[in-house]
């Protein structure tokens, strides 16, 4: 016995346009917190590169056995290098301590961040007026910071912000600031400065 199959149904036009519609509304509504994820994205790259920037530094002065700047350019970009540059010594065709061993360009994830930079004094965590340190750190043999670009006791801040996608969290704004922090010790931290939970470890 043949059964009839219903000749399949396609899709109307006008619930073609109720999808369509549909579709829309649910792109506008997510349009604003994905903006916002894309300039937070900006932040947290910049804040990641100044650390990892920082810590090249910091390792580079102990296996060359030799100061290591790293210095702070426009924005977020920076470049790291031996503070005196030797040249190659012992004929491998390599400079034995280059003027650059790295650098990292704004365009590189991070167009839209905003650095500025701070000295604190450790203990009060008050700015320090007539600060040593503006934008370049010098790392020794040691792992820690020469005193001649950050005093014992007083800390780096670098503040990483993105005014073009609006205020800071810490601010009641919805980006996610970020903080990087370098002790005269040569210790490396990122934090957030709007966690303000002692026990939050990414608390500042």
């Amino acid at each position: 016995m043949l059964i009839l199959r219903q000749p399949q149904r396609g899709v109307s036009l006008i619930e073609l346009m109720v999808g369509l519609v549909i579709a829309a509304v649910l792109f506008a509504l997510g349009a604003p917190n994905f903006s916002a994820f894309i300039q937070n994205s900006k932040i947290r790259n910049a804040a990641e590169a100044i650390q990892n920037g920082l810590s090249l530094a910091r390792v580079e002065a102990v296996r060359r056995n030799a100061n290591i700047q790293f210095v702070l350019g426009s924005s977020s970009s920076w470049t790291v290098g031996c503070q005196t540059a030797v040249a190659d010594l012992d004929s491998d065709g390599v400079a034995d301590c280059p003027s650059i061993i790295q650098t990292r360009l704004t365009a590189e994830g991070s167009t839209n961040a905003v650095v500025t930079t701070s000295e604190v004094v450790a203990s009060t965590n008050a700015i320090n007026a007539a600060p040593t340190f503006t934008s370049t750190l010098s790392f020794n043999s040691l792992g820690r910071v020469t005193s001649g670009t950050l005093p014992a006791g007083n800390n780096a801040i670098f503040d990483v912000s993105n005014p073009t996608g609006g205020t800071c969290a810490a601010e009641s704004g919805v980006m996610r600031c970020l903080r990087v922090i370098v002790t005269s010790g040569g210790q490396v931290r990122m934090c957030d400065p709007a966690l303000t939970r002692p026990s939050d470890p990414q608390a500042c």
